[in-house]
């Protein structure tokens, strides 16, 4: 039988509340014709959960695992230790085992040192940016000394040689760079087609992340500003995507997915949305833990489908290894589960009913089925944590915004709660978690 090519494009920092098929597009002066397209050919999820910010989401979607047990918990400057130690086994390691072809073309931010780059993590080629969006600015603030402070650069790599630098990454590159991933995106499809290859292909687009600013093709068109222009951009480069594998005739044997790595930007002029939701990114508010995921696959996942069913970013590693019938690590916790049939409708529930929340190394909150309990409360990023007494509880059903503490009302929900959190909590003592900043060399105790 011949193996399903996988397309898993992911947006930077796109709240819940801005792609019309979510309640947004015109609402926000950008239609989104080509997500909600992609939306009604597939199965559009309600409650897609992330981590609190860029990296933690990305280490936890190319591990399986809490990014507490990998130790990639944050963004941290060019030159300092970051990224997953090279023991970690990522979904394109063994998606390239099983005879893919893999290519990432994107931003990273899971490493910046040769050993850790996409092309020594199970990447055959990759195109991008090995950090964020924001030190696009870098080069033009007041002050900046490039003997001080790395400039950044647009790399390539290919599996066994080492990457290279390709392009100051300033501001004019910011406006391309998405235009560029796109191109290459659809270039490798049309290859790995033509030569009869499975393929894995990974895309982390830089849209919405700030600066939010579009491309020079796409400026001004929603006369609604740069955001608003870099909206419609982003669901172009989408569109653009989805008609390479359209125009290969390859669709019905491919599994398209379109998420988004976090919450909503939270950095004025860019300021973005998260629907009906409260709170933004690098907080534990549902505006942050839930964000877009659309997968499409004719054939195998019923068009039209839109369910409310916990499903977390951890999980998509198990489902993709399941599609492709592939064991995942034995030696380790993984934490994500497999949602195939949950995808495919031979369920109509989730594989998992909740899981816990982390910033950083503090676990902020937990969520179970419709609840959620919050131990530390922060709703805007710096706003000051207050480590509660007496943990909230939310009805997420009836209290959307988090409004209204139902401890004393609905409070048998402790129960289940606090024993999904003590398992976890043994978990982390069976198997400590790798400390942040962990050299290549490190292996996790047993």
């Amino acid at each position: 039988m011949k193996k399903t090519n996988i397309v898993l494009v992911l947006a930077d920092n796109l709240g819940w509340g801005e792609l019309g098929c979510y309640g947004g597009g015109a609402i926000r002066g950008a239609p989104t014709p080509r997500i909600d397209a992609l939306a009604k050919q597939g199965i559009q999820l309600l409650n897609f959960n992330v981590e609190s910010d860029c990296v933690p989401t990305r280490s936890a979607l190319m591990t399986g695992r809490h990014p507490i047990r990998t130790g990639a918990l944050q963004s941290v400057p060019a030159g300092l230790p970051q990224g997953l130690i090279p023991w970690e086994v990522t979904i394109a390691e063994l998606l390239s085992k099983a005879g893919y072809a893999t290519a990432m073309f994107g931003k990273w931010h899971l490493g910046d040192k040769e050993g850790r780059y996409p092309k020594d993590k199970g990447f055959d080629e990759w195109y991008g940016i090995p950090r964020t969006t924001n030190e696009s600015m870098f080069t033009e603030q007041v002050g900046f000394d490039p003997e001080v402070v790395d400039v950044p650069y647009v790399m390539e790599g290919f599996k066994g040689r080492p990457a290279e630098k390709r392009e100051i990454y300033d501001l004019e590159m910011r406006r391309r760079i998405d235009g560029v991933l796109t191109e290459k995106s659809c270039d490798f499809i049309r290859r790995k087609v033509a030569a009869d290859e499975p393929y894995f292909l990974y895309v982390p687009l830089t849209q919405l992340h700030f600066p939010t600013l579009p491309h020079r093709d796409f400026e001004g068109q929603t006369k609604k500003g740069d955001f608003a222009d870099s909206m419609i951009e982003l669901d172009a480069r989408v569109g653009q995507i989805i008609d390479a594998v359209n125009e290969t005739g390859t669709q019905d044997n491919t599994l398209f997915i379109f998420a988004s790595d976090n919450g909503p930007e939270y950095r004025r002029p860019w300021r973005g949305s998260a629907g009906m939701w409260t709170g933004t990114y690098h907080t534990s508010m549902e505006g942050s833990l839930r964000v877009p995921f659309i997968a499409r696959w004719p054939g195998k996942i019923p068009p039209g489908r839109v369910s409310n069913e916990i499903f977390h970013v951890v999980d998509i590693y198990s489902t993709l290894a399941a599609l492709v019938d592939i064991p995942i690590p034995q030696d380790r916790p993984i934490d994500g589960v497999n949602q195939l049939p949950f995808l495919k409708g031979e369920t109509q529930n989730s594989a998992r009913e909740g899981f816990v929340y982390f910033i950083k190394n503090e676990m902020r909150a937990a969520k179970w089925r419709d609840w959620k309990m919050h131990f530390v409360w922060e709703k805007e990023p710096n706003e000051g944590a207050n480590h509660l007494e007496t943990p909230y509880l939310f009805n997420l059903v009836q209290d959307p915004k988090e409004e209204t503490d139902v401890s004393s009302t609905q409070g048998w929900v402790r129960g289940p709660i606090r024993k999904m959190i003590n398992a976890f909590q043994a978990s982390l003592k069976e198997n400590p978690p790798i400390p942040p900043g962990a050299p290549d060399e490190f292996l996790p105790k047993r």
